[in-house]
This record gives C-alpha cells, sequence and structure tokens, in this order.
C-alpha cells in the first residue's frame, strides 16, 4: 500500500486524543533548565569524576571503556540528583528522587515544586544516555524505548514528561590500577520537543525501538501531546510493519475508540 493511501486511511480513524494541560511547555522548560544547573554545578564543584578500580596489573582497558560506561554514568547522575535532597531547600526545588529498576522506561523519577494552577509540582522520568568524547561514534544513536511503549504513556497520562539526559564523558588512563571516568559535557532533552529529524524508528525488536540519530546534535521543536503521538505513528506507518501491523497495535493498546 502506497504511504500516501496509508495516510488517508490513518487519518479516518476515530482516535482517543490526549489534551495536555496549558502550562505542559513551561513545566517541560522548568525541568529540563533545573536538571542541566544540577549537572552543571556537579561539574563546576569538581565532583564530576566516577573512578573505576580494579586488581588487573596493567589497570583499565581505556579504550573499550566506553562499552561498560553506561551503568557507571548513570549510576553517578542517580546520586548526583539524589544529594541535592539533603537541602530541603535546595535552589533547583527538587523535592524527591527515585531510582527505578532495569526494566523501567526511564532511570530515574524526578518531582520538582512548582506552584501551578492545578498542581503545586511536576513529575519528569529521566532515560540517562552516556557517550565517550574522546570516541567518535560512542552512544552516537541511542535506542530510547519501545515504540508502543511509549506511543501509549503519552495517551494514558497528556502531560507525561520524558527526559533524555545526555552526558558526555572523557576517560583518563592512570598508572595506578584505577581509572576515571569524567563527566563533563551534558544535556537534557524533552523527548516529545526533539524535532521529526533527529526522530529515527527501527521496526526491529518487538513493536520497534524509538531512536535518536545523534544525540550530539539535537534541535527542538515545540508540539502538543497528540502532534508527538501523530509524529511517532507515521514513522512507524512508513516503515516495513505498515499500516495494519500499526492497526492491532492501535487497537491492542486502545489508541482508537472502541468502534473502530
Amino acid at each position: 500500500m502506497e504511504y500516501a493511501n496509508i495516510l488517508k486511511k490513518y487519518k479516518k480513524l476515530n482516535f482517543k486524543i490526549p489534551q495536555q494541560c496549558e502550562d505542559y511547555n513551561e513545566c517541560s522548560n522548568f525541568v529540563t533548565t533545573s536538571i542541566e544547573l544540577i549537572i552543571d554545578d556537579a561539574i563546576k564543584l569538581g565532583k564530576n569524576k566516577i573512578i573505576i578500580n580494579t586488581n588487573l596489573k596493567r589497570g583499565l582497558p581505556m579504550e573499550n571503556i566506553n562499552k561498560i560506561a553506561g551503568p557507571f554514568v548513570e549510576a553517578w547522575a542517580q546520586e548526583t540528583l539524589a544529594d541535592v535532597l539533603e537541602d530541603d531547600n535546595n535552589k533547583y526545588c527538587l523535592i524527591n528522587v527515585e531510582t527505578k529498576e532495569r526494566l523501567h522506561m526511564a532511570d530515574i523519577i524526578l518531582q520538582f515544586k512548582k506552584q501551578r494552577k492545578v498542581e503545586s509540582g511536576i513529575t519528569a522520568e529521566v532515560d540517562v544516555k552516556a557517550t565517550a568524547e574522546d570516541i567518535e561514534s560512542s552512544g552516537k544513536s541511542p535506542n530510547i524505548t519501545s515504540f508502543a511503549r511509549i506511543r501509549s504513556a503519552y495517551v494514558e497520562e497528556p502531560d507525561y514528561l520524558f527526559v533524555i539526559l545526555s552526558l558526555k564523558t572523557k576517560n583518563t588512563k592512570t598508572m595506578m590500577m584505577d581509572g576515571i571516568m569524567e563527566v563533563v559535557a551534558h544535556n537534557a532533552y524533552d523527548l516529545k520537543f526533539i524535532s521529526s529529524s533527529d526522530i529515527s524508528y527501527n521496526p526491529a525488536l518487538g513493536t520497534g525501538q524509538i531512536q535518536i540519530r545523534d544525540i550530539h546534535y539535537v534541535t527542538i521543536e515545540e508540539r502538543t501531546t497528540w502532534e508527538f503521538c501523530q509524529l511517532l505513528d507515521k514513522k512507524f506507518l512508513a516503515s516495513k510493519k505498515g499500516y495494519d501491523e500499526w492497526l492491532k497495535l492501535a487497537k491492542q493498546h486502545a489508541w482508537i475508540k472502541s468502534n473502530e
């Protein structure tokens, strides 16, 4: 089926359209800015070094350290964010940090205090991605999460705030049996606002994976939750999986109303 005909069929469906709150964009900017400030301050204070000790006589093979960097950098991020809570009146208004198990969609759940019309807080889920400054291809095009999982999350919670925290590291080989991994750069992106050209869909593995083409160079496009759901759908529909596979998922996960 030609893509133009697929889109015609798609547009005729009776969708469940998520309606985000009026201040979503403001909340998103507040969260991403706060996360970047926390990481930036940790770097400025010299709290950005991860020391990895080994009993290997020749020390760590630093040319391959990027292969195990992810869990170390993720743990550093969790610890750095949790340390902020030692000050109940911290300037970032962070009030809770929760580390999630491996199979959860995100690595960390954060809660910030912010006065709003309806409530007084913001919850954000954070996915930590590590890249190595001295290895050009390291972590460049990471998998984010499965298509069906993230698509459903935005229908179930129109204000779902999913942040990609990209941390760039520099590795140093010492004369000892230690390796030092240093966090040297950072960016926090709201997944919903990452530009269409920067998001790709890989049909391999289950319902397929949402990926960032190049996490080092990301541009932002503000859009609504419904616009983002449509963007995700179109990435799927343009793939080899096509319309019939998408429709099965739409019915299974209740993205369209039951009379379809």
